[in-house]
């Protein structure tokens, strides 16, 4: 059978285009959200709620999810969580009440709650270090791909086909997903396709992988550094998913934009979160390959994303052409951020609890979020302005970069990791 060279950037490139299908299963709802309200009534109080019905589930599973793919292994434990999120965004276009949306956006939550921390756990058995952070810059690039895509694609729909066929189509391509990655998904030590030279390469970098080995979270709690990665992630996620829940339902309420409009313009700031993501992986990687250190390149790259963010607070006194620039500037600067925070569990931590403390880390982002939204609803509700909401989220990043100085402190594989407590899985 033929190899494949370089076969760990064709996984890397899977697993991006798993992340923007669950960025497109996700926004979904929020850019149909004025389509979706002409023939069920929701309220902005409402609205928060269905986000928090997904970030609850999200938060859970993120955690659930990482426990489940160090078990099941992350070909497997992938596969299951795509085809669950898949099936729960289908059944978005089957209801037709504020309850049933709920439901739904709930399901989806538990399933695309293992996404990240599969992703993260298959970079880590995939990539040597000095690529790791480039991989997971090109894996989370997917999520401004499926973001940017969300808006021109599901407007497109909507006026075409209705809003109830965007869930329907969007669900079958994460089932077919699946079939390719079940196929093409093995670890390096075994896999049919790799060159020689490439598996000796990653092997080389990293302790043997041992499957259905875990760690208990209460050992995993005892360090620091996993405090420190939960801690900012709790702050930076918040800001995150309140700018993609919220922005095409900003530009329709305050800005006026109907659905065509809102696909016209509303795609820009995801693709500049996807150059973030990018840039920021590929600065880290650079720097790695210039002889810096790990703690150096990770924390350079960490600072300047965390200095673009307070940018956002101009959105809401600007003009529509700087409010999109300002959007675009602060999901810019989170993916530029994110894509350096997410390595920190494979930089710092062995490949088999890699997907349970990135896991722990996404939960802790997830009910962020959830509290985020809750906060977001009530302050519209309360004084009908964005303003402030800009001002809290301006101030999430600068906080999780200083948490990362004095919590995580250095950047580096932790000594001494009690390997010994880990127990065979049952």
């Amino acid at each position: 059978m033929r190899k494949i060279p370089n076969l760990r950037w064709y996984i890397a490139g899977l697993l991006a285009a798993a992340t923007a299908l669950n960025y497109l299963h996700r926004q979904s709802l929020p850019v149909a959200i004025s389509e979706i309200q002409k023939s069920i009534p929701i309220t902005n109080q409402q609205f928060s709620q269905l986000q928090v019905m997904f970030l609850l589930a999200y938060s859970v599973m993120y955690a659930g999810g990482g426990r489940i793919m160090d078990w099941l292994g992350t070909r497997t434990g992938y596969a299951v969580m795509i085809v669950w999120w898949s099936a729960a965004n289908l059944m978005h276009g089957l209801v037709s009440t504020v309850f049933g949306l709920g439901s739904a956006r709930f399901l989806l939550g538990l399933g695309e709650g293992g996404a990240f921390p599969g992703s993260a756990k298959a970079v880590s058995e995939w990539f040597p270090a000095k690529d790791r952070s480039l991989a997971f810059g090109i894996f989370n690039t997917g999520s401004a791909v499926g973001a940017l895509i969300a808006p021109p694609l599901i407007a497109g729909i909507s006026v075409w086909l209705g809003w109830r066929w965007v869930f329907f189509l969007t669900g079958i391509a994460g089932f077919l997903w699946a079939v390719v990655w079940l196929y093409l998904y093995q670890l390096p030590e075994r896999h049919r396709l790799i060159t020689p030279e490439e598996r000796e390469l990653i092997c080389s970098s990293r302790p043997a992988v041992k499957p259905g080995k875990r760690v208990p979270w209460i050992s995993l709690l005892k360090y620091r550094q996993v405090w420190g990665i939960m801690s900012a992630k709790f702050l930076s996620d918040s800001a995150w998913y309140f700018f993609i829940f919220w922005l095409p339902k900003y530009l329709a309420d305050i800005r006026r934009l109907d659905i065509k409009q809102i696909g016209y313009y509303a795609w820009i700031p995801y693709a500049c979160a996807g150059v973030g993501s990018i840039l920021g992986g590929w600065l880290s990687s650079w720097l790695l390959r210039r002889g810096n250190s790990l703690d150096f390149s990770r924390k350079v790259a960490l600072g300047i994303s965390t200095a673009i963010m307070p940018l956002c607070l101009l959105i809401a006194i600007s003009p529509l052409p700087l409010a999109i620039l300002f959007f675009s500037t602060a999901l810019f600067g989170h993916q530029f951020f994110s894509t350096n925070l997410q390595t920190l569990p494979a930089d710092l931590f062995p490949s088999e609890v890699v997907g349970s403390v990135a896991g722990l880390g996404g939960a802790s982002g997830s009910f962020g979020g959830v509290l985020f939204n809750l906060l977001v609803g009530a302050l519209l509700t309360w004084y009908g302005s964005y303003g402030l909401v800009f001002l809290i989220a301006g101030l999430m990043h600068p906080v999780s970069f200083l948490l990362i100085l004095t919590v995580v402190r250095k950047i580096e594989p932790v000594a001494n990791f009690a390997r010994s407590a880990a127990v065979p899985a049952t």
